[in-house]
């Protein structure tokens, strides 16, 4: 069945708020002269706040603009502004509280109540925290969980502004790469000079007008595109349902029916999860086995193509990577995988694969054999064929405008060059000091004293739960700036609470890739409680530290929007702009025929890819040599260390997908994760024979468990999962019961910190084998979105025991360095999504791959784009 945009709204209107009083109000709804309408926008889309006596009351979705509002606007991004989660004051564990200068009892996180404080409290006991850490063991020692940029749709996310703060103290340690896709983030530019998973798709005109055959891999644009790093707008929504209704066929390889399949009508090819290297590397033995390769475009386009022939026919190894072969793994048959391969070679075929792919034990190999079978196929850089890895991210397809858009505050050059990759975060903390290596670099973990946690919650991304809730009884301090009482919050020893963006003034841009919106995102309410804008909390740490100048650049908050927004290539004055709420860009007619990649297919000695051959490297000298036992120098078949070809009896495969009314964590403290909940828990999607051999109904408890540790769940049993296999989505919040299992349905109780291989060091939270039983002995009902207990102090903080003017006196001051103005545009420009990237995380060449597809973004015209490429020039890994 088609989805349609009556079926969206009837679905939103149909459970309108009930929480709050809140409404949502129909587009035409005129308001009488007490009620301000207010424009505003976030991650699920952009909207009208609806405003009475000061508080909000419902909301207007902007029609025009967005067909498709899902109830996370319509319900949960309002929901929660009130919800009793809010952090309304500042906070301090109440063990810290009781002996701030000793022993403060860190095991103790997660387990006792906190005190109430007032931010002149707060604001000290951070900054002694702080200069404490720097005066004693350096800023290495200081270490920024603030990962992502999820937090808001905004310009001012906390995890920029946090940089700002420290790069002007001296810095601090910081993460690399990602969760979402950091294994192919590091692997795609050695074999196809750019990242991949971040660039532009070809334009939906040209696929409309081309292809024939969609194969999804691992994909659900569906459900991925109803949120975006900057304002959805789901424009690419009606184009996907356009190719059904026009014929393209639409098969998708997964091990579960998604979403999309069900509205597309895809035929659907469960595949045994992990193995999809082995079918890929399958099917490409199969192309040339029968001669249906395009040997000419291997010669023009590729290098390594004997390398990679030695590895498919056997002489490598003595095995032939035969379809037979790639059956008994896959657990498809002979006739499937040649059925697959000869569609994809003959009709106009484009692959969309996924990144949860990649999220797996030897994640670099899929998305490269994927390529290599593509190569093969010759349909790289043709019109409606070939792959792409961003299908379902950012509404990919769409036109790009090639505008300019607005960029929030530079973090400015951070002085610490420790970087520790996000699934190491664990090891980091257990084994200071330890070596590493991360794309043929090495390097050595910092020694964390103390985390400073803004606007992400770490508790609910890092992988194998228990042991970071250990490891963190090494660290002396853990901060967390957040405007609800996740887990992050309340593992922390001091709280400062934030306001949402309702709360305060922002701007951001629509469409992650076709940058033609400028939306202003004002002030709706005032904050709740005592929370503080993110600018406002660094500000005040900014001036304890003498830097508050330096911080602010001598503006307010509207005259660094004003900046932005003139600097961009809005059409509007900044006035106009601000008045109207939104601003139209207009994207060329040109745009509508983008093709990935048609420029190196046109002509590849004029436009060479970003690699060292210029060419796309089926097999990688530069990454052989490396000489890492996980990560060979072309894909292969490598069997992960959990999956089902190794499970043993009553062990099931262990997915965790995003959820569908969820962006990772946020929403989960709202009415609308009861899509995602039973008795009150994360849903476990189960088949019916998995289900009934453990005697398991639908609603049940259900207790899923491992070596690492227990998660209950709600059982939903599904008839589009294939057996052997369950989906816990991601993103559920934390409690632990009495017995150490979390009473909420947080999958990551489960699954590994092991990182993928030695050259990403990126996750493997899809490689996952666990058990699951009816839970008989429930403890309480789910207490994850119960506030923490609150007391009130018997006597004060003695602010003055701190010695706080000696030890800020020691390291205030701006340690920041002169900078050509190369470097100034780069790290002022490249800050958005986490920590700028330091110059020698990649070659200059690669860097010319990634900066195409990032510079549009980025706000920088011609002659800025120069002498950025000439800063990395110098700097870059050689």
């Amino acid at each position: 069945m088609a989805i349609s945009r009556r079926h969206f709204l009837k679905a939103s209107l149909a459970s309108a708020f009930a929480a709050q009083g809140l409404t949502l109000f129909p587009a035409s709804k005129v308001f009488a002269d007490d009620t301000q309408v207010i424009h505003h926008a976030s991650h699920y889309g952009p909207f009208k706040a609806v405003v009475k006596n000061g508080k909000l009351i419902g909301i207007q979705p902007i029609n025009d603009i967005d067909e498709f509002p899902t109830e996370m606007l319509t319900k949960g991004v309002l929901g929660r502004t009130y919800s009793d989660t809010r952090v309304m004051y500042p906070m301090v564990r109440k063990s810290f509280y009781d002996n701030p200068l000793g022993d403060h009892k860190p095991h103790l996180r997660g387990k006792e109540p906190f005190v109430r404080v007032d931010w002149k409290t707060a604001i000290a006991l951070t900054s002694y925290a702080i200069a404490k850490t720097i005066q004693e063991h350096g800023n290495e020692a200081i270490f920024s969980s603030s990962y992502g940029g999820w937090s808001h749709s905004g310009l001012m996310r906390p995890q920029t502004l946090q940089g700002r703060f420290f790069n002007l103290i001296g810095g601090q340690s910081s993460c690399s790469g990602d969760y979402s896709a950091g294994a192919s983030e590091v692997i795609l530019p050695h074999i196809i000079g750019d990242l991949e998973v971040y660039s532009p798709q070809t334009a939906w005109e040209v696929i409309g007008k081309n292809t024939q055959v969609f194969i999804f891999v691992g994909c659900d644009p569906f459900k991925t595109n109803r949120i975006e790093f900057t304002v959805a707008d789901h424009q690419m929504h009606q184009h996907w349902l356009a190719f059904a209704k026009k014929g393209i066929k639409f098969i998708s390889i997964n091990p579960q029916k998604t979403y999309s399949d069900a509205h597309l009508g895809s035929d659907v090819i469960h595949i045994r999860p992990g193995t999809d290297t082995a079918l890929f590397t399958a099917m490409s033995y199969h192309l040339y086995n029968s001669k249906q390769h395009d040997q000419a475009f291997l010669d023009k386009y590729t290098v390594g193509f004997d390398k990679y022939l030695a590895y498919l026919d056997g002489t490598e190894d003595g095995v032939k990577k035969t379809p037979e072969w790639a059956a008994a793994i896959t657990g498809l048959s002979k006739a499937q995988i040649i059925e697959l391969a000869e569609i994809m070679v003959i009709k106009r075929t484009q692959i969309a694969a996924g990144w949860a792919l990649q999220r797996a034990d030897h994640g670099e190999m899929i998305h490269w054999a994927i390529i290599n079978f593509s190569a093969m196929a010759g349909k790289i850089g043709k019109p409606g064929v070939g792959c792409g890895f961003s299908w379902h991210y950012g509404c990919g397809g769409m036109p790009q405008s090639g505008m300019r858009m607005p960029i929030g505050l530079s973090q400015g050059r951070n002085p610490v060059t420790k970087t520790v990759p996000v699934v190491l975060i664990s090891d980091m903390l257990n084994n200071p000091g330890k070596a590493f290596s991360r794309d043929g670099s090495p390097k050595t973990f910092p020694d964390t004293k103390l985390i400073y946690n803004s606007g992400n919650n770490l508790m609910s991304h890092q992988q194998n739960t228990n042991e970071l809730i250990k490891a963190l009884e090494k660290v002396d301090t853990v901060i967390c700036q957040d405007p609800w009482w996740c887990a992050s919050s309340r593992y922390a020893d001091i709280v400062l609470p934030s306001t949402t963006t309702l709360e305060r003034n922002d701007m951001s841009s629509g469409g992650t890739y076709s940058n033609n919106k400028i939306y202003a995102m004002k002030q709706v309410i005032e904050p709740v409680g005592e929370s503080l804008d993110d600018y406002e909390i660094f500000s005040r740490l900014a001036f304890m530290f003498n830097v508050h100048d330096q911080y602010t650049g001598g503006k307010t908050m509207m005259e660094h929007l004003r900046h932005s927004y003139e600097n961009s290539d809005g059409p509007d004055d900044f006035d106009t702009f601000w008045n109207k709420g939104i601003s139209h860009l207009a994207t060329p007619k040109a745009a509508d025929a983008y093709i990935r990649h048609a420029e190196f297919y046109q002509d590849p000695n004029k436009h060479p890819l970003h690699t060292p051959s210029g060419k796309i490297e089926l097999y990688s000298s530069t990454v052989d040599s490396f000489n890492i036992a996980d990560c060979p120098g072309m894909p292969k078949w490598m069997p992960p260390f959990e999956w089902l070809g190794n499970a043993k009896e009553g062990q099931v495969q262990v997915l965790s997908p995003h959820p569908w009314m969820r962006l990772h964590s946020q929403m989960a403290n709202t009415e609308v994760n009861s899509h995602e909940s039973v008795t009150g828990r994360q849903i476990a999607m189960i088949n019916a024979t998995d289900a009934k051999v453990r005697d398991v109904k639908d609603g049940d408890i259900i207790e899923v468990y491992n070596e690492r540790g227990t998660t209950l769940c709600g059982a939903k049993i599904n008839s589009d999962c294939m057996p052997g296999v369950i989906y816990i989505h991601e993103g559920a919040w934390l409690q632990l019961d009495a017995k150490g299992r979390c009473n909420s349905g947080s999958i990551n109780m489960l699954t590994s910190s092991k990182p993928c291989s030695g050259l990403s060091q990126a996750t493997s939270a899809n490689t996952c084998l666990a058990y699951f039983k009816k839970c008989t002995d429930p403890l309480s009902e789910n207490l994850a979105y119960t506030p923490p207990a609150i007391i009130t102090a018997k006597n004060a903080i003695d602010i003055w025991s701190l010695q706080l003017g000696t030890r800020l006196k020691a390291v205030s001051g701006n340690k920041k360095g002169t900078q050509s103005k190369g470097e100034t545009l780069f790290y002022g420009s490249c800050s958005l999504c986490h920590a700028s990237p330091h110059p020698d995380e990649y070659t200059i060449n690669q860097w010319k791959g990634i900066t195409k597809s990032m510079f549009p973004r980025s706000g920088l015209n011609a002659a800025d784009q120069k002498l950025v490429l000439e800063f990395l020039d110098k700097h870059a890994k050689k």
